[in-house]
């Protein structure tokens, strides 16, 4: 069957034009193929972008912190032991690692607000005068302000207003009771108790897990959450020596 001419140039056409998309197709293919590719390596580009800068972000933290514990000799090491406590107890209460995270951080930090507490007032040897201790009891909102206005730190910021509360609501500043309490400062006032009655001081000598176990125990519902006071009741006196001495 032989076509006619006009047949025959439409013909070529609808293969010129067949032929064209699947040039443009093959174009658009090679380009989306190559944008992939280079979103791909922007990507893992910027991924170890971040995790330098959250590292030393992390480094800078932490020096900061060795400094305020350095300021106060007593309590050398102070936060990071309460840190490996904190996130023990979390886990222990399935908290996911991501807002974990953001606990353990309010934890390292939770006496950032003390860089503005006069030497002074935080060095002196002998019990604080009522204007001292008014001063001393501003720290959790200093070191709010320090941190809130860091995107990064604002759940950190809400643990270090909130550490110095308690369960019944006679804590500081704001008076907060119960489950209005951040859960990761719940969890911290534990593990700071924990550690201030497990490390020598020179005025006695540090008690052992099991006498803070059974104070801390007793505090249940008073200034400690009972739920949280259960979970920290499961870490075995080995497992609380571990993470004293260790870092994690």
């Amino acid at each position: 069957y032989l076509l006619k001419p006009p047949r025959v140039t439409e013909l070529v056409r609808a293969v010129e034009r067949a032929w064209s998309r699947s040039r443009h197709a093959n174009a658009r293919s090679r380009y989306h193929q190559g944008l992939a590719r280079r979103v791909r390596e922007r990507t893992a580009e910027l991924q170890t972008a971040l995790q330098g800068i959250a590292q030393a972000y992390g480094s800078t933290l932490a020096a900061l912190v060795h400094a305020l514990d350095a300021r106060e000799h007593e309590t050398s090491d102070h936060s990071q032991r309460v840190v490996r406590y904190t996130l023990a107890i979390g886990r222990k209460m399935a908290i996911a690692e991501e807002p974990l995270e953001d606990i353990g951080r309010g934890a390292l930090l939770h006496d950032i607000g003390k860089i503005g507490v006069p030497d002074s007032i935080l060095l002196k040897p002998g019990p604080l005068t009522n204007a001292e201790w008014t001063e001393m009891r501003k720290h959790p909102e200093v070191g709010y302000r320090i941190l809130e206005s860091i995107d990064f730190l604002r759940p950190a910021a809400e643990i270090v207003l909130a550490h110095q509360e308690r369960w019944d609501g006679n804590g500081y500043p704001r008076g907060l009771t119960g489950e209005s309490l951040p859960l990761g400062a719940r969890i911290f006032m534990i593990a700071d108790t924990l550690d201030a009655m497990t490390s020598d001081r020179p005025y006695r000598r540090a008690a052992s897990f099991a006498e803070a176990r059974l104070e801390i125990g007793r505090c249940a519902s008073t200034q400690f959450d009972p739920g949280c006071v259960e979970a920290f009741a499961t870490l075995s006196d080995e497992e609380l020596q571990a993470l004293r001495v260790t870092e994690r």
